[in-house]
């Protein structure tokens, strides 16, 4: 018996035609992925006619015409131009005389684009101009700069989201600062605004003064008594505020220096009491200064009473308490004199 087999169940699917315009599509797309912007700076680079050359010399045409034919605005026809006439200058693509319309080149990676096209006409106003000027003295190419300060936004995003950018626009801003009074009122506001940022920079400025404190000693071999005067140090004094001053330094950059200047605080005042007690001379020095000290803020405040208003609130607490301010002071006078003072001792 013969078995009749159905052509049908043996033969291959039919492959289905593949269209042209799919097929175009697909390379144009594979361009681009590889290219970006560079395949469309490219054909502004081959129709263009640069500055310079008049109409009959050659087939390109001007910025404007190439912006007609395109259905867009001439500025952003010269967009791509400048981003290709830049990249000429570093030497990534031919110049413009060396191209014809038609012409295919091999062109830069996509990731490099960026790098030259400018979105936006800013590179030509003031700021951009500034910008532009940051970024040479800084050694980087002024569309990098330009690009960021263009897209805030994704600035803002890396600032959050990485620490190491965090730190570069922390540094920045700080040189900022340093010329830019306005921009310095307005992050005091806002700290002051903060309470974590103002707790944050209550501490560091106390750390900051402890270790002023510190580091005066050392570098001036000088210290301040709690009655406020000012002596030399001891020789071992002076050398553990050097040790403690050298340990702080060491620190790297954004490590908290809060309780070390803390220890090197503490340990500095309590060796400069040690001091003063150990000198019988110094001591009594101390306390006469602290004496005269207290003398004088009393002097003060006794002297911005006024008492021509006094009947519109008088107590009779407030005569109470003069009553034994007078007391206290004609003690300290008979003990005074007791120990020999006549008043024309200073």
């Amino acid at each position: 018996m013969t078995l009749a087999i159905d052509p049908s169940e043996t033969s291959a699917p039919t492959a289905v035609p593949l269209s042209d315009l799919v097929a175009r599509d697909a390379r144009e797309f594979g361009v681009y992925a590889r290219t970006g912007g560079w395949t469309f700076a490219l054909m502004v680079a081959r129709s263009v006619r640069p500055g310079g050359q008049a109409a009959g010399e050659t087939p390109k045409v001007s910025a404007k015409g190439f912006a007609e034919l395109a259905g867009c605005s001439p500025e952003r026809v010269m967009r791509y131009y400048k981003a290709w006439d830049r990249a000429a200058d570093d030497g990534l693509v031919p110049h413009f005389e060396a191209l014809a319309p038609g012409q295919e080149v091999e062109l830069p990676d996509a990731d490099v684009w960026l790098s030259y096209y400018v979105s936006r006409n800013s590179a030509a106003s003031e700021r951009g101009t500034a910008i532009a000027q940051a970024a040479e003295a800084e050694g980087i190419r002024p569309t990098k700069a330009l690009e960021v300060a263009e897209n805030p936004t994704a600035l803002r995003a890396a600032i959050l989201a990485d620490p190491s950018t965090a730190r570069a626009a922390r540094s920045a801003l700080l040189d900022r600062l340093k010329e830019d009074p306005d921009l310095q009122g307005e992050l005091a506001r806002d700290v002051v605004r903060t309470d974590d940022l103002k707790k944050a920079v209550a501490s560091e400025s106390r750390a900051a003064d402890r270790i002023g404190y510190v580091r005066q000693i050392a570098e001036s071999g000088q210290i301040r008594t709690p009655a406020g005067q000012t002596v030399d140090a001891p020789a071992e004094l002076r050398e553990e505020a050097e040790r403690h001053l050298s340990l702080i330094d060491e620190l790297e950059d954004g490590e908290d220096t809060g309780g070390w200047a803390t220890e090197a605080y503490d340990t500095m005042k309590s060796l400069v009491a040690e001091t003063v007690e150990a000198d019988p001379e110094l001591r009594v020095q101390e306390r006469r200064t602290k004496f005269y000290g207290s003398l004088q803020k009393a002097t003060r405040a006794f002297e911005e009473l006024t008492f021509d208003d006094a009947q519109d609130f008088y107590e009779d607490d407030m005569v109470q308490r003069l009553e034994e301010l007078q007391q206290a002071i004609s003690t300290c006078l008979t003990a005074l004199r007791g120990a020999g003072g006549t008043g024309s001792q200073g």
